[in-house]
């Protein structure tokens, strides 16, 4: 059976997602500060101020001091949690103590997470639960018993995955009671093997191209929503490249300005606009935490709208610093 859209479940998500990588202050074990609160409550007004309503967290951000100085906002303000969709990751365990850094989707590490989660939240239940990235060890039968208890527990509303190609999806999907309604990838004007594994079919190319065969068409044909991690390149685009940065690269940034400057907006509309163009409808994960880069980014549904097959190919070309084959 084909998986339904996420506004099939009742979850109504916005273009855009404001992902929450960049709160919470250090990659550390410090206490959060005030700064940092107050930090997470300015980027939430920004986001909500320009229609983000969905919000995008993992277990490991910031050692879970990312979902803590959220947690912190939403205790001020009882009243945004019923404005957003919440979801978070997990599945990443970094090393402790003599354990490596590793992946766990057992059943009792999947729980434990989601207790840790909706407590530093302060929230009952997620609206999403992804599974960060594929663990070798992975059982579907085990995942599918953790899915069964969040989801009758109250705990989860609904389940997807992250960094996950078909086969993946499948292997999981099989034992799963619960569809899968999200699959997060990295994809960018700087990340292309998504868009070139599509047309290097037939070519010498397409051997050096790793992004998994299928996988737009697969999630595209089930209902499997898009989202796309690091979709402003690191600014890379909208922002002044550096000085060592390649020649199409500082090409392509130009090509956003004049867009801009022609179209009224601001770079980082233009950057998301082309991303969201595909027919994938696919979400981009926003990770600026700048209350003003986040406003910057309002405009980019509207752009992806008004974008020509023309502009979109040659964003597209002059990223990929190559012609078409």
């Amino acid at each position: 059976m084909k998986q339904q859209p996420l506004a099939h479940w009742g979850i109504d998500t916005s273009r855009l997602v404001l992902g929450c990588m960049s709160l919470g202050g250090e990659w550390n074990h410090d206490p959060y500060t005030p700064a940092d609160v107050k930090k997470a409550e300015e980027a939430i007004d920004a986001a909500l101020s320009v229609g983000i309503t969905m919000f995008d967290h993992a277990d490991i951000y910031r050692m879970g001091k990312a979902e803590a100085v959220f947690g912190e906002v939403l205790k001020h303000n009882p009243g945004l949690r019923d404005l957003m969709v919440i979801q978070s990751k997990c599945g990443i365990r970094f090393a402790e103590g003599k354990m490596p850094h590793r992946f766990d989707f057992s059943k009792e590490h999947i729980l434990a997470s989601v207790d840790g989660t909706l407590q530093r939240l302060g929230i009952e239940t997620l609206d999403i639960l992804l599974l960060h990235r594929p663990d070798p060890l992975m059982e579907p039968e085990e995942v599918a018993e953790a899915i069964r208890v969040l989801r009758a527990s109250g705990k989860v509303r609904r389940f997807g995955v992250s960094n996950m190609n078909v086969s993946q999806i499948r292997f999981l999907q099989q034992a799963s009671p619960e569809p899968f309604v999200v699959n997060q990838l990295e994809m960018s004007l700087s990340r292309l093997d998504w868009l070139d594994q599509t047309i290097h079919v037939n070519q010498k190319a397409g051997a050096a191209v790793h992004f998994g065969e299928g996988l737009l068409e697969y999630c595209q044909t089930e209902h499997i929503q898009l989202q796309a991690w690091g979709p402003l390149s690191k600014g890379i685009f909208s922002g002044k490249p550096a000085a060592e940065a390649e020649e199409h690269v500082r090409a392509t940034a130009e090509l956003v300005r004049q867009l801009a400057l022609e179209k009224d907006t601001t770079p980082e509309a233009i950057v998301l606009g082309w991303l969201m163009r595909h027919p994938a409808r696919i979400q981009p994960v926003i990770g600026t935490a700048n209350a003003g880069r986040i406003r910057a980014c309002a405009d980019a549904g509207r752009q992806a709208e008004l974008m020509t097959r023309e502009e979109w190919y040659t964003l597209y070309i002059s990223a990929r610093g190559k012609a078409m084959p």
